[in-house]
């Protein structure tokens, strides 16, 4: 159960690898979080994450999971939520893409979609059922500003977030009352491995700015955060704006 603070004695990360996971399990093992489970391609990167956090203090273990096989997702995480509930579930898997390569490669393109979209719906869905049958927790889903707007530089990337942005939106409706928190995570431009090379937006932030909004978004219950908050104003002019005016913009 998650102690007086809000802060989740239990977590499961899909995506055990992901950056901005490791520094939110990071940030709540300093706190009060004792058992953590990295869900991930079995690598040895995975195992050195997860030897990194029992460091760290806590009882860490990695377990097999795979986005693009949606069929050993109920099995596979199923196992995990019998050894015990889950505090707060990170849905904190997705890949970037190559746009330039993926348009002229649909099936690359499909893997994008199928990792950032139909993967998360599919564990998305799993791990809503079971902490819905527990009767509490928080599912904490990594989305994008990318998501508000798709825009001609990552339009396949940024369709897959809008997806899971509004399925996740959506799932915290039917779950509202359940005692089953939905809180949508939507970063700017985020200084990770996946963006290394990249030419830095506006707004850029860390994974370990994202980890402290993630933190202070489970205490308030909230239940979408924009890291950093400035791009909520933001992404609300580049939302409305004509889409004459958002043709000519250089991004």
């Amino acid at each position: 159960m998650k102690d007086a603070f809000g802060t989740p004695q239990s977590l499961l990360v899909l995506g055990g690898t992901s950056d901005i996971a490791l520094a939110t399990a990071r940030r709540l093992i300093a706190r009060r979080t004792r058992t953590v489970w990295l869900a991930g391609r079995p690598s040895p990167e995975l195992e050195a994450a997860a030897a990194h956090l029992r460091g760290l203090g806590a009882d860490t273990h990695t377990v097999a999971f795979d986005a693009l096989a949606p069929e050993s997702h109920e099995a596979g995480l199923g196992k995990i939520f019998a050894e015990g509930d889950i505090d707060m579930v990170l849905l904190a898997f997705g890949v970037l893409g190559d746009q330039a390569g993926d348009e002229r490669d649909p099936l690359a393109a499909t893997r994008v979609a199928q990792t950032n979209y139909t993967g998360a719906v599919s564990a998305g869905l799993v791990c809503a059922r079971a902490l819905q049958a527990q009767g509490h927790g928080s599912l904490v889903v990594l989305s994008s500003v990318a998501g508000e707007r798709a825009r001609r530089s990552n339009f396949i990337y940024g369709s897959s977030k809008a997806g899971l942005d509004a399925f996740a939106q959506g799932l915290g409706d039917a779950l509202h009352g359940t005692g089953v928190h939905v809180m949508v995570v939507r970063p700017g431009f985020v200084r990770t491995r996946m963006t290394a090379g990249l030419p830095e937006a506006p707004l850029a932030t860390t994974p370990e700015a994202v980890a402290t909004a993630i933190e202070l978004g489970l205490r308030r219950r909230s239940e979408t955060v924009w890291v950093p908050g400035a791009l909520r104003l933001v992404m609300s002019v580049l939302r409305h704006a004509p889409r004459s005016v958002f043709r000519r913009l250089p991004m």
